[in-house]
C-alpha cells in the first residue's frame, strides 16, 4: 500500500523547531543588519570633507565678506539634508524603487530640460546647469546620476537573459544615455556627460552585456566625443594646458600650476592643517574642484594616500556588496551597488587626476569631500541606498540559512502515526527463526461437514 507523502506548507518553512517546546520563528520576522564597514568608510570620507572645506574656504569667505564659516556652515547643512535623505532611503524597500524606475527615467529628462525654463533654470559662469530652488541652487545632473542608476538597474533585471545575446536590449540604454549626454553637452557639462557614459557602459558590462558588442558603440562614440571636445575653444585650451601648464602659468595654465605648487609644498606630511598658502586667493576653486590640492599641501602625501585608500575601500565594498546581492538572487540590488560604486570611484578618479595634472580640467568634485550643495546632498543620500541594499542582502542570507535549517529539522523529525523503519540487516546475517504460533482447533458443528 502506498503511503501518502508528507509536504511542508509554505508557512511551516518559515518556522524553526529548535529545541523541545521552543517557539517557532517565522522567516518573515527575520531582520537584516546594515553594513557597519560601509557606514564607517562613508563617515570618514564625509568627516574629512567637513574638516577640509572649513580649512580651505575660510579665506575666500572672509574675502567675500560673508563671514569666515559661511561655506562650512552651508556644507554642514547640505550634509545634514543628505543624511535625512539617507535615513529615508534606508527605510525604503528596494522593490518600491525598482517598480518606479521608468518614472525616475522620465524625471531625468524633465530635470535636464527644466534648466532652460525662465525663472526655473539659472546660468552660472555661462553654463545652464542649475535649478533655482529659492533658498539655494541645485545642479540637475546630480539628481540624474542616482535616478539613472536606479532605472538602469531595473532594466538590467528585466532583460537579464537577453542583454548578452541580442543587440536591441543593449542598445536601448546606450541610446537613452546618449540623449542625456546630448542634453548635458548643450548646458555645457562635458565632465558629467563623460561620467554618465562611463557608468552606463560599466553597468551594462557587469549586467551581462557582451564586451565585443559594447566595443562597437565605444569605437563609434569616441570620435564623436573628440569632435565635441574640440568644438569649443575653452575645451581645447583645457586639453592642451594640462600637458604643459608652465607654458602659460598666468592664464590657461594658472589653475593647474597653482595646484601643482600646493601639492609640491606638502611633501610627505604637509605643512599642517590650516597652514596652506595656496588657498589664500592663489588657487581658484580651492574648496570645490581643487580641494585635493589643499589636502596635499596641508596633509602631504600621507593625506592624499588616505583619500585614495578611502575611495578604493568604498569601491571594493560596493563591489563586494553587489556580488553578495547577486549570490542571493537580488539582481536589482546588485546592479545598484555596482552603479553607485562606479559613479563614486570614477568621479573621484577624475578629480584626483585633474588635481595631479594627469587629466584635463573638469568640473567634477570629490564625492562627499568637495564643497557643493547638490553634489554633497545627493552623494550622502545615496549612502542610505547602499545601506538599504546591505540590509536586504543580509536579511536574505539569514532567511535562506533559516529555511535550510527548517528543512533539515523537518526531515529529521518523525511524523505522528508513522512507524519508524528498522535499520537494514547486514548482508551476512542469518535470518531470524520464525516464531511457532499455536494452531487454532476447528470444532465440527451440527449439520456441517467437518
Amino acid at each position: 500500500m502506498n503511503m501518502p507523502q508528507r509536504h511542508l506548507p509554505i508557512e511551516n518553512t518559515g518556522a524553526s523547531l529548535h529545541g523541545s517546546g521552543g517557539q517557532a520563528l517565522r522567516i518573515e520576522a527575520i531582520r537584516g543588519r546594515y553594513d557597519p564597514v560601509l557606514a564607517v568608510i562613508a563617515i570618514l570620507i564625509a568627516g574629512l570633507g567637513i574638516v577640509m572645506v572649513g580649512s580651505s574656504s575660510i579665506a575666500m569667505a572672509e574675502g567675500l565678506k560673508l563671514g569666515p564659516f559661511y561655506f562650512l556652515t552651508r556644507h554642514i547643512v547640505f550634509v545634514l539634508a543628505g543624511l535625512a535623505g539617507a535615513i529615508v532611503l534606508m527605510r525604503t524597500e528596494l522593490r518600491w524603487l525598482e517598480q518606479r524606475g521608468r518614472f525616475l527615467l522620465i524625471l531625468c529628462f524633465l530635470l535636464l530640460a527644466a534648466v532652460y525654463l525662465p525663472g526655473v533654470g539659472r546660468t552660472v559662469n555661462g553654463a545652464k546647469r542649475w535649478l533655482n530652488l529659492g533658498v539655494s541652487n541645485f545642479q540637475a545632473v546630480e539628481a540624474v546620476k542616482p535616478m539613472l542608476i536606479i532605472w538602469l538597474s531595473s532594466y538590467l533585471v528585466r532583460y537579464r537573459d537577453e542583454i548578452g545575446r541580442a543587440w536591441w536590449p543593449m542598445l536601448k540604454p546606450v541610446g537613452i544615455a546618449v540623449v542625456l549626454v546630448a542634453m548635458l553637452l548643450a548646458q555645457p557639462d562635458f565632465g558629467s556627460a563623460s561620467l554618465i557614459l562611463a557608468v552606463t557602459g560599466g553597468m551594462l558590462l557587469l549586467g551581462g552585456a557582451s564586451l565585443w558588442r559594447l566595443f562597437g558603440p565605444v569605437v563609434l562614440g569616441l570620435p564623436v566625443l573628440g569632435v565635441v571636445a574640440m568644438s569649443e575653444a575653452y575645451r581645447v585650451r583645457r586639453l592642451t594646458s594640462f600637458l604643459n601648464p608652465w607654458a602659460d602659468p598666468f592664464k590657461d595654465g594658472f589653475q593647474l600650476s597653482q595646484a601643482l605648487i600646493a601639492i609640491g609644498r606638502g611633501q610627505w606630511l604637509g605643512v599642517g592643517l590650516g597652514g596652506s598658502v595656496q588657498k589664500l586667493f592663489y588657487l581658484p576653486e580651492a574648496h570645490t574642484d581643487f580641494i585635493l590640492a589643499v589636502i596635499a599641501e596641508e596633509l602631504g602625501f600621507v593625506g592624499v594616500l588616505a583619500v585614495v585608500l578611502l575611495y578604493a575601500a568604498f569601491f571594493a565594498r560596493c563591489m563586494q556588496l553587489g556580488l553578495r546581492a547577486a549570490a542571493v538572487g537580488r539582481h536589482f540590488a546588485a546592479n545598484c551597488a555596482f552603479g553607485i560604486g562606479l559613479w563614486f570611484s570614477l568621479q573621484a578618479l577624475v578629480s584626483v587626476g585633474v588635481n595631479l595634472g594627469l587629466l584635463p580640467t573638469k568640473g567634477l568634485t570629490l564625492p562627499m569631500i568637495s564643497y557643493g550643495g547638490s553634489s554633497v546632498l545627493t552623494s550622502v543620500a545615496v549612502i542610505g541606498l547602499l545601506l538599504r541594499i546591505s540590509y536586504e542582502v543580509d536579511r536574505a542570507q539569514r532567511q535562506m540559512a533559516r529555511a535550510r535549517e527548517n528543512v533539515a529539522d523537518a526531515a529529521d523529525e518523525p511524523v505522528v502515526g508513522e512507524r519508524k523503519q528498522a535499520a537494514p540487516a547486514p548482508a551476512n546475517a542469518r535470518p531470524a527463526p520464525r516464531p511457532i504460533l499455536p494452531r487454532e482447533r476447528i470444532e465440527p458443528r451440527i449439520g456441517e461437514k467437518a
